[in-house]
């Protein structure tokens, strides 16, 4: 009879609550405009159960929040039985308090998250609890995955609804909602001309991509089904179409980050770059630390009494006056000194490392010119033997091979760029027995016969 009870008292809370609800709702509108006319709201009020359930758990402060979740999770992951008695929940959940044990098992029961089967004297989870308890495992199991890119919830969403046959336009558009925000993201970080933003948001688009090989084939399922409807197939070719945009950026991203490495500023002949300033700068949290030392002794004060002012002032005005007293005229011409004007270190060497590949683009230089044999040689044989400072000039120069910008003007980068000669890096490395260089990336300079002879 109490059971009843209460369960007559908090359905009439309930349907208090929704008519005051309702009251405040038509509030927001303008004069005129029904609140259920809007789509919207109609769909919202129809799924009401499952709403009023998330306010359940969700409705107050975090701590309140943490202690409903715990109760609730504790009790739908015990599967050996599908009800639970008082005694059952107080020694599963001895850790809490029995006032604060009571107070969220009867919000949870109030709000239909929990049954009470008097029959048997049991609590029982109800499918609406499993449910909201199911939708929240996804999402906290994706948000503690390695997805920048924040698409695998979405993706999961949309994946598990066609498995069933029950995917909506709403989860559609939420996906390509995200295909949109990411594209506009990369787009304004290859805009900045930002090297690390640029790194940054390459690393986020390739793990892009990962997650739009995966939905390729459920987009195609969609697309294949003769059940889904117009809406549905214009959203899912809305996101082919989105993908199509996201993965084209691929060729965005190289050329921002080819200009940068040609503006790239370098450190005399040391072979370090403003980049590498600021990444080891970057890895340092507090800046500040690094002049600890710098200055062995404090600053010392000084102070001018008259005595040092008036031989200052007696200094400075004989000084003035040796100078109109001096003789007048102009100074006896002299010759100028004769000077070498010698080429810069930097240009010899960028002179020796241009013949040097040209030399590769003889034909008679490279390893098989035979229809079978190879045209190419590995990149430390061009190189190497050099000390680190000009290997790393050297590397640094090797990007310009074949740029066309670059090729068309004058000079001694405008005659690399237009060698025959094109340059092909890889993520790999390779150990090498140098004394300088003890590592250096897997590449190759081969032979572009379609360019014809070497431009003199």
């Amino acid at each position: 009879m109490m059971e009843l009870t209460a369960g007559a008292a908090s359905a009439a809370e309930i349907l208090t609550i929704g008519q005051d609800d309702a009251d405040s709702l038509q509030a927001h509108f303008h004069a005129g405009i029904a609140a259920d006319e809007i789509e919207q709201v109609f769909h919202l009020k129809r799924a009401q159960p499952t709403l009023q359930a998330f306010t359940a758990l969700f409705h107050g402060g975090f701590d309140g929040v943490l202690i409903r979740l715990l109760v609730l999770r504790e009790l739908a992951s015990d599967t050996a039985s599908a009800g639970f008695s008082r005694s059952d929940i107080n020694q599963k959940l001895a850790y809490l308090i029995p006032e604060s044990l009571e107070t969220v098992l009867g919000r949870l029961r109030s709000h239909g998250l929990l049954a009470w089967d008097a029959s048997a004297a049991v609590y029982r989870i109800t499918p609406m609890a499993r449910n909201v308890l199911s939708a929240l495992d996804t999402m906290l199991s994706m948000g503690q995955a390695d997805d920048e890119a924040e698409m695998g919830f979405l993706l999961s969403q949309v994946a598990g609804a066609q498995a069933v046959g029950g995917v909506t336009v709403e989860q559609l558009k939420h996906l390509l909602g995200r295909l949109v925000d990411l594209t506009e993201e990369f787009r304004d970080a290859i805009a900045s001309g930002s090297e690390f933003r640029l790194r940054t948001s390459q690393a986020k688009w390739h793990m892009a991509c990962d997650w739009v090989e995966k939905g390729s084939e459920i987009l195609r399922a969609i697309t294949s089904d003769e059940r889904a409807d117009s809406a549905t197939h214009k959203a899912a070719q809305a996101i082919g179409r989105a993908q199509s945009a996201l993965l084209n950026m691929q060729g965005m991203f190289s050329r921002a980050l080819n200009q940068i490495e040609r503006q790239r500023v370098h450190l005399g002949q040391s072979g370090l770059s403003t980049t590498d300033v600021k990444r080891w700068l970057l890895a340092h949290d507090d800046l500040s630390s690094l002049a600890a030392g710098a200055i062995d002794r404090p600053v010392v004060p000084l102070f001018g009494t008259p005595a040092e002012m008036i031989d200052v002032a007696e200094t400075e005005l004989l000084a003035e006056r040796s100078l109109v007293a001096g003789p007048a005229g102009l100074p006896e011409g002299q010759d100028a000194p004769l000077t070498v004007n010698d080429a810069p270190a930097i240009q010899v060497e960028l002179d020796d490392w241009l013949a040097r590949l040209s030399d590769f683009a003889n034909l008679g230089n490279f390893p098989s010119f035979s229809e079978e044999g190879p045209k190419s040689v590995p990149i430390q044989d061009s190189l190497l033997p050099a000390s680190f400072a000009v290997a790393s000039y050297r590397a640094s120069m090797l990007p310009l091979l074949g740029d066309a910008a670059e090729a068309s003007l004058q000079g001694a980068t405008a005659q690399l760029a237009r060698l025959p000669v094109t340059f092909t890096p890889t993520d790999e490395m390779v150990q090498l027995d140098d004394p300088h260089v003890a590592a250096i990336s897997i590449a190759t300079l081969s032979l572009d016969l379609e360019s014809g002879p070497l431009d003199e």
